[in-house]
């Protein structure tokens, strides 16, 4: 009787990981192995594994590293400020609520701050240098991923740092250890989970953007999120659009596992 007791709030739960978890996953890879006329194939898988599809895998991985790095090099240090801020909690929901305004108009927002004609190019010009394409390019594409994602990476950082006991930090300088010795052996080791938490909400979204890489890149940068846009709604061959997101699929089960994973424990 215990057992159907506790075992019964888990049955909403469960029908939900079915419903909207394993049946969707389950589609997709059902679809993938249909060509245009809905017949059985792995011809798509085969064509997954040529040279133009690594590539677009390598450059998607490689722009999510890049997004994910910047992205923690500047959340940590400012949710550190934030943790010893006053009214830090204030703060946090003002870093916070941009998060909430639709992806499509900050992203609009972005293409009349970087336009020909937009705000930076207007005080530029005040110096006399002429107006500069910062549209569609490396830089607009990795500073607008990056700007969008540090909301998601902070949050998890900051309740890292402010759940850090104050005593540890304290007792390792009044042992002599500088500043740095402090943040590799003390402050760092006991945040990092945090941190893998932070590198999860923004490297696995980042493996699969395709709004900003058609907005902001122009389509100069092709991802396996914009290979999915495409294949579904250009070439409307969903076996491929299929395939490309079942691997899609294994490769941020594959990084949540690696991030998963409980740090050793060793000394302070």
């Amino acid at each position: 009787m215990r057992d159907r007791v506790a075992k019964g709030p888990l049955i909403p739960y469960l029908l939900w990981i079915a419903f909207f978890v394993i049946a969707p996953i389950a589609l997709i890879v059902y679809y993938s192995m249909l060509d245009l006329n809905g017949n059985f194939t792995l011809e798509n898988y085969k064509r997954f594994f040529s040279p133009v599809y690594i590539q677009m895998t390598l450059t998607s991985f490689f722009y999510a590293v890049i997004i994910t790095f910047f992205t923690l090099l500047i959340s940590y240090p400012m949710a550190f400020i934030l943790t010893k801020t006053k009214h830090k909690y204030l703060w946090l929901m003002f870093i916070i609520i941009p998060s909430w305004i639709n992806l499509l108009l900050k992203t609009y927002a972005f293409i009349g701050i970087f336009g020909l004609y937009g705000p930076i190019n207007a005080v530029v010009s005040v110096f006399g240098i002429e107006s500069q394409q910062i549209l569609f390019t490396d830089f607009s594409f990795i500073f607008v991923s990056v700007y969008i994602f540090i909301p998601f990476m902070i949050i998890p950082i900051f309740n890292s740092l402010d759940k850090l006991n104050p005593t540890l930090v304290d007792a390792a300088r009044d042992l002599g250890a500088s500043p740095f010795t402090t943040f590799r052996r003390v402050i760092w080791p006991l945040t990092i989970e945090g941190v893998k938490s932070g590198i999860q909400v923004t490297f696995i979204p980042a493996l699969s953007l395709f709004m900003i890489t058609r907005l902001i890149a122009g389509n100069q940068v092709i991802t396996l999120g914009t290979a999915i846009e495409q294949q579904f709604l250009v070439a409307q061959n969903w076996g491929m659009g299929s395939t490309i997101a079942v691997f899609l699929v294994l490769i941020m089960l594959v990084s949540m596992l690696f991030t998963g994973r409980k740090a050793k424990g060793g000394r302070v």
